[in-house]
């Protein structure tokens, strides 16, 4: 039975999913990795000091009221950034190192926008701290064609601002700090994958993924390998080059692929 021409391995399909739900339980980003925001209701609390506790909402000018400090400004701090301020302004001439810590006891509703190779785009809305792996998740996963990059279109300072993401890295070679954590308004785009075709005497032929790295060795193992009848040393790649075709005879095993070109593996007359 042949595969279907998007068709990920077995094996790289487990492995994908229980990287995404490695990603998830471990906690990749931590809540004081988190940038506060308009909306937050977070938890202040001074050790040693119960009458300073605080449970406030940040205003829609980024600020929270606090007991001798009155108006303090957060917005676009994270929580160890805020709890540092905060620490910095009560050891100034109010209490003797004062040991402050920070919870989230409601997180804004932030929102991202997911388009591109994952089962279900659209808008995400984000109850929380949201790695990049966390929302490709929220948004159903991956298709099966998806390619190596992840582009993330962000607003910062009133300027557009790209990042780049090696999914293939993060995916596969375990890179975490590709998994990025996604902020309010940011645009993701999970790029397709660029594919080749293997014909001729190898046992499943098709249409495969061929990213960066990928050889005809390892597309023709894709192919599930050589028939018995397949000439090995007559390996032909047809490429499209500046809208011409160009032929590469007797190419080599180790001859990097390009996305759309076709292999063709010929019948030996021996």
């Amino acid at each position: 039975m042949k595969p279907e021409p998007y068709a990920l391995l077995p094996g790289i399909r487990i492995i994908l999913w229980c990287f995404f739900f490695l990603a998830v339980s471990v906690g990749i980003t931590r809540a004081t990795d988190y940038i506060l925001g308009p909306g937050d209701v977070i938890r202040i609390s001074v050790y040693d000091n119960d009458d300073l506790l605080t449970i406030t909402r940040v205003s829609d000018d980024g600020m929270i009221a606090m007991p001798l400090l009155g108006q303090i400004k957060i917005e676009g701090l994270t929580v160890s950034q805020a709890a540092d301020l905060i620490t910095k302004r009560l050891a100034d001439g109010y209490i003797i190192n004062p040991q402050i810590n920070i919870f989230i006891q409601e997180f804004r509703s932030k929102k991202a926008i997911v388009l591109g190779r994952v089962n279900k785009p659209g808008l995400m809305v984000m109850s929380g701290p949201t790695t990049l792996l966390e929302l490709i998740s929220q948004a159903g996963g991956l298709e099966d064609d998806f390619g190596e990059t992840v582009t993330i279109k962000r607003k910062a300072k009133g300027e557009d601002n790209v990042i780049l993401v090696n999914l293939k890295l993060l995916t596969e070679g375990g890179d975490l700090s590709q998994n990025i954590a996604i902020q309010d308004g940011d645009t993701v785009y999970v790029s397709k994958a660029g594919m080749c075709y293997v014909t001729g005497e190898v046992k499943s032929p098709n249409a495969y993924k061929c990213g960066e790295s990928m050889t005809v060795l390892k597309l023709i193992t894709l192919a599930g390998g050589f028939t018995g009848k397949a000439s090995r040393s007559g390996v032909r790649i047809v490429r499209m080059v500046d809208g011409s075709e160009q032929v590469f005879e007797k190419a080599a095993m180790d001859m990097v692929v390009q996305p759309d070109d076709v292999i063709i593996v010929p019948e030996s007359f021996f």
